[in-house]
């Protein structure tokens, strides 16, 4: 005879399914990051490191050889590089190490904050899913956005790390206008906050944005208000006192950025769709609360993406994530706060079912750990190759060599410490980018002259040239043959 179980063992199976679902998404994510796939902006801050391992002080352009400041050299950064210094250790290695604090920082970030919006244990478990997998059912990567596929790729980088810490600065600042804390902890506030825009300043203007929606949502007292106003304050102290680079001057960059930044705005409803779900959480929630914190956080980002997109500042689109966030927290908290329990019971089968939506879409992830042969053909559709790297020319070229190479293995390159003639990624502090692109752009050129072409090669004192096998152009050696149909060549003295 079978029995039904009871309420209590319900509850109970209620609260370890997605405990039990979000550990083994930590597991899958930490074998990814054994792996380390590598594709996106991961030799930069390979290169990054590479150079402040050579020199903290005084690390120079990160891609080329040139002596000019970088948004790449953050605090975050500078300790990873100095843990290069110290211990030997490979870039790689110390990206992997990165990798699992930028993790390690967001889980927990997660779980503080969530815990500030309810006490439900499996509320923390749902919230981390709902932020990996309520996306959409068109595969999305890009730096700052936590989709599962895009934080398997950029779980080293920068981005990761500081919205880790955006988490725990939510939590914090939650409690600090609960509890009309003391001064102390309002400037460490200030400090966390302008060590987020350091760390990376897209992930920064969402943890501003969320800031923000927690002060109006909350109505500080009066008395609050000179400790609220010290911590940015500080914050924007200590972000002009940053010496590696002009923090202030970026909002002044180039064109590049925002044509970089114009796909944002793109298939819109197949990338995002399942977020809707949110966005119904989030009227449920202003329906009970017309100052949600979580709904006015939407509010902040919805408009700043808006903006963006009509006026033409495609890389504001880099806010995307205070809309989506909010949405894909209200939608897991709903399943564990509306009023009855036929609701939310009804509410956990639909997240559910838009979270295995979302789960299906992102499977190709499991290929980062055991390659695209092991997969179901269904799911090695959806798998993604890396890069492959090019680790093949470490044998001959040295750190700080500069290579002839085109845009894409550009952006690999400089990982291994050498350098390329232009850089693989917009560069606002380098003044002569667009002359740099020109040579590149002149020397692969087929009408070229062989004067030209060692013309180029005398100006960036290049040793070594990147191309397809098939090259013999006067002055150029072949070294050895790469992947791809690539060679390297040894240009001649």
């Amino acid at each position: 005879m079978s029995r039904t179980p009871s309420p209590a063992g319900a509850a109970r199976a209620g609260r370890a399914l997605p405990r039990a679902a979000a550990a083994l998404v930590v597991v899958l994510l930490l074998l990814v990051i054994v792996r380390l796939p590598w594709a996106g902006d991961l030799g930069m801050h390979a290169a990054t490191v590479q150079r402040l391992r050579h020199s903290l002080l005084h690390p120079g352009n990160p891609l080329v050889d040139a002596d000019t400041p970088s948004p790449y050299y953050s605090p975050w950064m500078l300790v990873l590089g100095a843990l290069a210094k110290l211990t030997g250790l490979s870039v790689f290695v110390v990206l992997r190490i990165a990798a699992l604090c930028g993790l390690t920082l967001l889980v927990t970030g997660v779980w503080r904050y969530v815990r500030t919006l309810s006490a439900h244990r499996a509320a923390p478990a749902l919230a981390l899913l709902a932020l990996l997998f309520l996306w959409g059912t068109l595969l999305f990567n890009w730096s700052g956005f936590v989709g599962l596929n895009s934080l398997a790729l950029t779980v080293a980088y920068p981005s990761v790390f500081a919205l880790g810490l955006t988490f725990h600065f939510w939590a914090w600042l939650t409690r600090a206008l609960r509890e009309e804390a003391a001064w102390g902890r309002w400037l460490w506030l200030g400090v966390l906050w302008a060590l987020i825009l350091l760390c990376h300043q897209f992930t920064g203007v969402v943890a501003s944005l969320g800031a923000l929606a927690m002060v109006i949502a909350a109505r500080p007292a009066r008395a609050v208000l000179p400790r609220l106003a010290a911590a940015p304050a500080l914050g924007l102290l200590l972000l002009w006192l940053w010496p590696y680079y002009d923090f202030f001057s970026l909002f002044s960059a180039g064109a590049d950025l925002e044509a970089i930044h114009r796909p944002l705005y793109e298939h819109l409803a197949a990338r995002f769709g399942l977020v809707l779900l949110g966005v119904a959480a989030l009227v449920l929630r202003v329906r009970r609360d017309r100052r949600d914190p979580l709904a006015l956080f939407f509010l902040l980002g919805v408009l700043v993406f808006a903006a963006g997109g009509l006026t033409g500042h495609y890389s504001w689109g880099r806010a995307l994530p205070a809309a989506l966030i909010p949405a894909q927290l209200a939608a897991a908290l709903e399943a564990v706060s509306a009023g009855r329990r036929s609701v939310r019971a009804g509410w956990a089968c639909v997240l559910g079912a838009a979270l295995a939506v979302g789960a299906w879409t992102q499977a190709g992830t499991l290929g980062y750990v055991t390659g695209r042969a092991a997969l179901p053909s269904a799911v090695a559709a959806k798998y993604r190759t890396p890069w492959v790297g090019y680790h093949w020319i470490t044998p001959w070229v040295k750190y700080g060599d500069v290579v002839m190479a085109r845009t894409l293995p550009a952006r690999q390159i400089p990982a291994y410490g050498a350098y390329t003639v232009a850089p693989g990624y917009p560069d606002v502090f380098l003044r002569d980018a667009a002359r740099r692109e020109g040579a590149v752009e002149r020397y692969f050129a087929p009408g070229t002259s062989a004067s030209d072409r060692a013309g180029i090669l005398r100006e960036y004192d290049v040793k070594w040239v990147v191309g397809p096998e098939n090259t013999a152009w006067p002055g150029l050696r072949k070294v050895t043959a790469g992947p791809g149909g690539e060679a390297l060549y040894r240009v001649a003295p």
